[in-house]
This record gives C-alpha cells, sequence and structure tokens, in this order.
C-alpha cells in the first residue's frame, strides 16, 4: 500500500504507508521550531495535499534555520527531514532562497565542544543530501 502527497493533480511523491505516514508527522514535529504551519494536510484518502503557499515557505524558514545554527545536533535532526522535504518543494517547481546567500548566524541554540563553536549549516550539504535522496522517492 502507498500513499501520495500532491499539490492539485501533481503527484510529488508516493511512498509506502508507514514512509508517508513518518514524514507527514515529522511536518508537524519540526514546525515549532520556525514557528510556521507546515502546510500538508491529510485528507483521508491515502492522500496528503501540499499547500505550496504554506509549505514552501515553511521548509525555507527550515532551511535557514539549519544554515543559520552552529548546533551539530539540531542540523543533524533536521537533515533527517530536510532532503526529502527539498525534494518535494522542487519536485512542485519550488524555489527555498535560503539555500545560498548569507543566512547569519543563530544565537538561540548554541553548542561549544572542544574546539570552541560549531560551524553553521551547510546549503550544499542539503543539496547534496536531497539530490542523493530523489532518486529514492518514487512519483
Amino acid at each position: 500500500m502507498s500513499q501520495y502527497f500532491k499539490v492539485d493533480d501533481l503527484t510529488l511523491w508516493n511512498p509506502s504507508n508507514r514512509v508517508a505516514q513518518l514524514f507527514y508527522r515529522s511536518c508537524a514535529a519540526v514546525a515549532p521550531v520556525v514557528g510556521l504551519p507546515p502546510g500538508v494536510v491529510d485528507n483521508c484518502r491515502d492522500e496528503y495535499e501540499v499547500d505550496l503557499d504554506v509549505f514552501v515557505p515553511f521548509v525555507d524558514a527550515l532551511v535557514r534555520e539549519y544554515r543559520a545554527s552552529g548546533h551539530a545536533v539540531l542540523r543533524s535532526l533536521l537533515e533527517g527531514f530536510l532532503p526529502a522535504a527539498m525534494v518535494l518543494v522542487r519536485r512542485a517547481g519550488g524555489e527555498l532562497p535560503s539555500l545560498s546567500g548569507q543566512v547569519g548566524s543563530s544565537r538561540r541554540d548554541v553548542s561549544v565542544g572542544v574546539g570552541g563553536f560549531a560551524s553553521s549549516g551547510d546549503g550544499e550539504r542539503l543539496m547534496a543530501l536531497a539530490r542523493e535522496l530523489s532518486g529514492a522517492m518514487p512519483v
């Protein structure tokens, strides 16, 4: 069995039920990190409707948070979600401005290790993870 992530009649992804449910629940789980709604709705017909006007800014805000954060654990947790979300944005024709350019540094979650403050997140790494994952995300 599988479920669909769709924008109107455009299918973005058709994962197995368990993977679809985990992604959907992950959207809700990471939403408080940026204080934005995810824009993914379970329509109870084996489909999730993606509202691009909400989903794209949500994913972009998470990318910005990832890139600005010097907290390795926060970035690692976001890396578990963001690449798949980025694939959906790309397949829908959306853009994520926060992948490039300056995003500043977040002082919200600070991680200091033996080498001092950790470096910020890398947009290139996120893009590489999304490219790698894309082939494993059937439409």
